[in-house]
């Protein structure tokens, strides 16, 4: 089966590309939603977690505070490299085993470090959805109400725009609006679907 990796910088347009290719009937597979798995209560990730940064990074449920661990790494690039060499290999584990249980005409791994993490070792096609810097900083504002210095923070940690789109087999430009992300969705879709039949 052909598997397409997504990414793209933070507030560039990832999930909107990849719920209009859900909504097509292609399985996607989010990176995002694997590390929540691996950090699941009764996971050893969770605990080798809050053992290494402390019990305030468990909410009272018992499950991560993702929000708050998320400041501390970006502001700490040392507690970054450390959470990662407890989550990294695990979240890989959990993303080949969904990738393989997929069942679609094509599959899709979405992730906003597919190119810095060696993710991209398990993909055929890489596609990098791109947006100016400006307007990244501002989706991510309004969505989740995260301060100008945080966002940027995060965008410090990801590969810089120009690597990145240097890097991919295909860019989608998601500079306009989302009808225009769309079009762009439908011609890849059908890119796609050609490359899997003949794969």
């Amino acid at each position: 089966m052909l598997r397409v990796g997504v990414t793209g910088g933070i507030g560039s347009g990832k999930t909107a590309l990849t719920d209009w290719l859900t909504e097509e009937g292609i399985t996607v597979v989010d990176a995002d939603l694997a590390a929540r798995v691996v950090v699941a209560p009764g996971q050893p990730a969770l605990a080798e977690i809050i053992a290494a940064f402390g019990d305030q990074y468990l909410s009272p449920d018992g499950q991560l505070n993702r929000a708050a661990l998320r400041k501390l790494v970006f502001e700490d690039a040392d507690k970054r490299k450390a959470l990662e060499a407890m989550t990294h290999s695990r979240i890989r584990e959990e993303l080949i085993r969904q990738l393989a249980a997929a069942d679609s005409a094509y599959v899709v791994l979405s992730s906003p470090l597919l190119l810095e993490s060696g993710q991209s070792e398990l993909i055929d096609v890489s596609v990098v959805v791109d947006a100016p810097e400006a307007t990244q900083i501002a989706r991510t504002m309004e969505r989740d109400g995260n301060d100008q210095a945080l966002v940027e923070g995060i965008m410090a940690a990801q590969l810089d725009r120009e690597t990145r789109k240097s890097r991919a087999d295909i860019v989608i430009d998601n500079s306009a609006s989302l009808a225009d992300l769309h079009e762009q969705a439908a011609i890849l879709h059908q890119t796609l679907l050609a490359r899997a039949t003949n794969t």
